[in-house]
């Protein structure tokens, strides 16, 4: 008998701390197209864990910025399904159980290092690079005596304490990839105040949601081998990953209002028309030939992870114009 692959799931996964960006719309786009390319099911997910920097205003208006693009969703926090809910706020049992079960293989240990080496934890995710220097382990090579004197001054968080091994996998976009023992350090899954590391928590949405399919932004390429370590320590398949190019502005630069109104609210009140951002977006990234206007759902037949760029895309100069039609 001939096993049936199953169908892909995968996830547009946005954190609510802001409006969309250009970037971000980029990465819905190809995520979706390439669910729905392979007539798969197409999720929507709140990475809203970060509560202080996460907006409800902000969780409303995502659903109504990917609309107007064109993409939809089979799952999401409007729209009920399996494996809701579908805001991370609203699975914190989930990540404790994974916790505890983590905590009870000596994968974990406590850290009583200062808040300032712990904030990027939870925050809206950027790749292991962005938080400097790999953790150097300090607090993993403590006594029992030694952590029952600080854990009198300071509450600890928690790091995953990364295996000692090589990881490979091959990425959809980036091909074939190798990370080093102990890739990136020990991580923190639960921060000294309680909010849980992105890290964990997407893994067991992952797991729970039966992602096939995750497609992120090349800036959380070097996240992979943590997530890869978390699947085999809760006994996990990972899915398969790709890693789309970041959007630049025509100086090389990240995005930001010196470039102009990159938001997707604020091209929607300048009377952007979606079919010309489609459009755009899908040239600079490999899903069509030419910058003219598309819908989403005209794109998916022919979409393929082989047309995409590795390397960062830069918006071109004359962008606004191939907005405006001019």
């Amino acid at each position: 008998m001939i096993a049936r692959r199953q169908p892909p799931r995968g996830r547009f996964a946005p954190t609510p701390s802001g409006h969309l960006h250009l970037g971000n719309a980029a990465t819905a786009l190809l995520a979706w197209l390439q669910i729905r390319s392979a007539g798969g099911t197409f999720i929507l997910r709140m990475e809203d864990l970060d509560t202080p920097r996460c907006k409800p205003e902000y969780s409303a208006a995502i659903p109504d910025d990917l609309r107007w693009l064109g993409l939809d969703w089979d799952e999401g926090p409007d729209k009920d399904g399996p494996c809701g809910p579908y805001a991370q706020s609203k699975r914190t049992a989930l990540y404790e159980r994974a916790l505890d079960r983590l905590r009870e293989d000596g994968k974990l240990y406590p850290c009583y290092c200062s808040r300032a080496d712990l904030l990027s934890a939870a925050s809206a995710p950027h790749g292991v690079a962005s938080e400097g220097g790999a953790y150097p382990g300090t607090c993993r090579r403590l006594s029992p005596e030694e952590r029952r004197e600080r854990e009198r001054r300071k509450t600890p968080s928690l790091r995953f304490a990364m295996p000692e091994r090589e990881f490979r996998f091959t990425d959809g976009v980036a091909g074939p990839q190798s990370f080093p023992p102990g890739a990136g350090g020990d991580f923190v899954v639960k921060r000294a105040d309680g909010i849980f590391g992105y890290q964990l928590a997407v893994v067991v949405d992952d797991i729970a949601m039966g992602i096939t399919d995750v497609f992120r932004g090349w800036d959380l390429l070097d996240s992979t081998p943590r997530q890869l370590a978390l699947y085999s320590a809760l006994s996990a398949g990972p899915p398969r990953f790709a890693h789309g190019p970041l959007l630049l502005g025509p100086d090389g630069s990240r995005l930001s209002k010196r470039h102009g109104a990159v938001t997707l609210a604020a091209l929607r009140e300048q009377g952007v028309k979606p079919e010309r951002l489609v459009g755009l977006l899908a040239w600079l990234t490999g899903a069509a030939e030419r910058p003219d206007p598309v819908r989403p759902r005209e794109l998916a037949d022919a979409f393929s992870l082989k047309r995409i760029p590795r390397e960062a895309v830069r918006l071109p100069d004359n962008w606004r114009q191939l907005l405006d039609g001019a």
